[in-house]
This record gives C-alpha cells, sequence and structure tokens, in this order.
C-alpha cells in the first residue's frame, strides 16, 4: 500500500535506487513491488525522450499515464514506487492527494547532483549525441536543470524525504520505518467522497438543480427582472436580471462539484434546493 516517489534529473540514478528499494522490500517480505516507471510510458508513448520534456502537451499525457498508472496498483498488499523525474512541485502534491486518497504513507527519494556531478552527465549526453530526435541532448537536459523544482522537507507533499547523492548508501531501514511504522496520511475533506444517504443522490442533486435553473430561465423569459420564488427551497433566488443560462449552468457545475467534494454538506436531499439558492444568491451577486 505504501508509496515512493523517486525524482531526479535524468542520469541521476534513479533506475538504479529504484531497482534497489524493490530488492530490499521484496526481500523484506512487504511484496509486491511494483515499479511505474516513466522511461517505461515514455517508450510506450512512442514520443521518444526528447519529444516528452520539450513538448508541454506529450509531457502533460506522460505524467497523467505516469500517476494512472500509480493509482490502479495502489492496494492494501502492495508497494508502489514511482520512478521519473517528478521535477515539477505541483505534480508531486497531485501525487500527494492521491496517497491521502488512498490512506497510506508516502516518502519522496530525492536522486540528488552535485554541480561536479551534473557537469559530468551533461558532458557525457552531449558525448553520446546523435541526429535522432527521440534522444536527450545538452539543451534538453540544460532547460530541465533550470526547470527542476527541488523537493523541500518543508512541504508536506515531500515529507518525509530521503536525499541520495551519487554512490551514497541509501536509508533503507529509514524508508522502511517512514512508510510501515507511521501512520497513514489522513484525509482531507478534497480527497473524501461525500457519504450519500440514497443511491439516487447524484441523480436527484442533478435533477433538483435542474429544475431551479429552469424556474430561474422562465421566469427571465417573461420579463421578470426581480428575485425569483424557488416554492421548494422556500425562498428566492435573487441573481442578476442580465445573468445567462449559461452562467447560471456554470455556476451550478460548480455547485455540483462542491457538493460531491465536501463531507460538510448535507446528503439530504430535500435540504439541498435551499442550499443551492443560498450558493447562487452569494456567488451571482459576487461574480
Amino acid at each position: 500500500m505504501p508509496l515512493i516517489v523517486i525524482t531526479g534529473l535524468p542520469r541521476s540514478g534513479k533506475t538504479t535506487r529504484a531497482n534497489e528499494l524493490a530488492k530490499y522490500f521484496t526481500d523484506s517480505g512487504k511484496g509486491p513491488v511494483h515499479i511505474v516507471s516513466e522511461a517505461e510510458c515514455i517508450e510506450r508513448s512512442g514520443y521518444g525522450v526528447k519529444e516528452s520534456f520539450i513538448d508541454t502537451t506529450k509531457e502533460k499525457q506522460i505524467r497523467a499515464s505516469l500517476k494512472s498508472e500509480a493509482m490502479k496498483l495502489l492496494s492494501k498488499s502492495s508497494l508502489v514506487i514511482i520512478d521519473g523525474a517528478n521535477y515539477i512541485k505541483g505534480y508531486r502534491y497531485e501525487i500527494y492527494c492521491v496517497s491521502k486518497n488512498a490512506r497510506t504513507t508516502q516518502c519522496t527519494v530525492y536522486c540528488a547532483m552535485t554541480l561536479e556531478q551534473r557537469n559530468a552527465r551533461r558532458e557525457e549526453i552531449v558525448q553520446n549525441e546523435t541526429n535522432s530526435s527521440n534522444a536527450l541532448d545538452g539543451e534538453t537536459f540544460d532547460a530541465l536543470c533550470q526547470r527542476y523544482e527541488e523537493p523541500q522537507d518543508t512541504s508536506r507533499w515531500d515529507r518525509p524525504l530521503f536525499t541520495i547523492y551519487g554512490d551514497e548508501t541509501l536509508e533503507l531501514s529509514r524508508i522502511n520505518g517512514a512508510l510501515y511504522e507511521q501512520a497513514p496520511l489522513p484525509p482531507n475533506l478534497a480527497t473524501q467522497n461525500m457519504p450519500l444517504s440514497a443511491t439516487n443522490f447524484l441523480f436527484e442533486l442533478d435533477k433538483t438543480t435542474q429544475t431551479i435553473i429552469d424556474q430561474i430561465a422562465a421566469a427571465r423569459k417573461i420579463g421578470l427582472d426581480g428575485p425569483v420564488e424557488i416554492p421548494q427551497a422556500g425562498m428566492r433566488a435573487e441573481v442578476p436580471p442580465n445573468m445567462s443560462v449559461a452562467q447560471l449552468n456554470r455556476h451550478r457545475r460548480q455547485f455540483l462539484n462542491y457538493v460531491k467534494m465536501h463531507t460538510n454538506v448535507s446528503s439530504d436531499i430535500k435540504k439541498i434546493p435551499a442550499i443551492f439558492v443560498q450558493f447562487l444568491n452569494t456567488n451571482t451577486n459576487n461574480a
């Protein structure tokens, strides 16, 4: 169930560390261990390494594939290791949210390089450059160095953080303790599904809010510019008279997403009309 996020620049030893971790935990009886490899995702995509880092759209697809595969493999009995650059802190935060949703432990292993090591890796890349557009080159490596957002122990999504340079020995026992001797990440409102009072709650939620939008639209169509009485809510919808149906539906979608993501909203469908009208009155007048 635990998750290890490996991060670092190309040629920093990430795959070597991933294999070392997999062997340690397999030998310790903590398996099955799954390595989700960025390199394999790139190979399956057919884009090539260079394209996958310089083309924003393709880069996002690779990251999405990496996260999706990790999510599918997370279970109560398995350990998942994400072997990739993972150089964007926002992406590491997304992975952190996946761990919270799965209620599992997580740690980050940062394969760092000194300036001398980085220069040596760049020299190796330049010497091995080919004419292939798919191969990593010195220019792309430089760009990644500039864009790389190093993990910080002060960031909750990077903790606990284990930084390892070159030939240093990985602190396997400490990583084991962080994953198997600590409490799982606590879920929060953003990662919990709302407890539903009935299997048709979401259907009724959608239908109820759409009915209220239709009532407001019908009132505007007959020339009523003031507040619109919503009988089922026991109150009036005080939305601006010039607000279009498309704008109202955008607020409706926001409300639906909010209800699905938060546990502090009533799951009683009878209370939803009043809550939705209050939501409209607050948000449409502040828009």
